[in-house]
């Protein structure tokens, strides 16, 4: 059997064109490009502190040299059995601190000093804050104060989407990325969708990894419950429209196509 002339196509050309199709830019996965060039703004350091929120839920230990005298100032420990529930405190199960909710009018009711403005504050500012109040009944107290339920869901084009409790003070969106196993070679890295609740107002914000300068943007840090979402891009939203196999069907004809010009020349 012969292929008319024009249907024969030499193996090297089909290799070539096979390779040009298949080549990724160094623009297109590479993050942070310009690094050197890039300067952060003054107020950088701002964006990166957790900012807390109503309705967050917090945990505030106060120690001293004198601990009796701190005692007041905590909540009482109680005692939590693997599944959760509580076993209240003269049970053998782990001991877990209380937790201060946030209200919404962003304050929490403190022993002793009773409401105490919180949302808007850092962890830092909040400890430094209560430590003042509290050194009036207290010698040289402790204040240590986190947020609880600071959690980060990273979905789309990752290698494990999902939710992530954060433990930082401060976290970053390549660190989110990074607990999900990083982007696929399908995500798109310059549009990168973070997702964010401010004031009872949903906010976004699109960033481009490639770019330097996203160090800068006010989402590059993230807040309590950010949600971050990764576009797929142009060949892999093409793919979804027909088989997964049929790249392999294509690669298989393309084979048998080159071996049978090359036997009928």
């Amino acid at each position: 059997m012969k292929f008319p002339k024009s249907f024969r196509i030499p193996a090297f050309g089909l290799f070539a064109l096979i390779m040009a199709t298949s080549c990724v830019s160094r623009q297109e996965v590479v993050y942070f490009q310009g690094l050197d060039e890039a300067q952060a703004r003054m107020d950088n350091e701002q964006q990166k502190n957790l900012r807390i929120k109503p309705n967050d839920q917090l945990t505030i230990s106060v120690s001293a040299p004198e601990q009796v005298a701190a005692l007041p100032f905590n909540l009482p420990v109680i005692g939590v059995d693997p599944g959760g529930s509580d076993l209240g405190l003269s049970a053998t199960g782990r001991q877990q601190l209380q937790t201060f909710q946030v209200e919404k009018n962003g304050t929490i009711d403190f022993p002793v000093l009773g409401k105490v403005e919180a949302a808007g504050y850092s962890q830092e500012q909040l400890a430094a804050k209560l430590k003042e109040q509290i050194k009036v009944y207290v010698q040289d107290p402790i204040v240590n104060v986190r947020v609880v339920n600071f959690h980060i869901s990273v979905l789309g084009e990752v290698t494990r989407p999902g939710t992530f409790e954060v433990q930082d003070d401060y976290f970053s969106l390549p660190q989110a990325l990074g607990m999900a196993g990083d982007m696929s070679i399908y995500g798109r890295r310059d549009n990168v969708l973070v997702v964010r609740e401010e004031g009872g107002t949903k906010t976004h914000a699109y960033l481009d990894l490639g770019d330097a300068d996203v160090i800068n943007s006010p989402y590059y840090y993230l807040q309590q419950n950010d949600v971050i979402y990764v576009e797929p891009n142009k060949a892999q939203r093409q793919s979804a429209s027909y088989n997964r196999n049929a790249g392999i069907y294509i690669s298989i004809a393309s084979v048998l196509v080159s071996v049978a010009v090359l036997l009928t020349r």
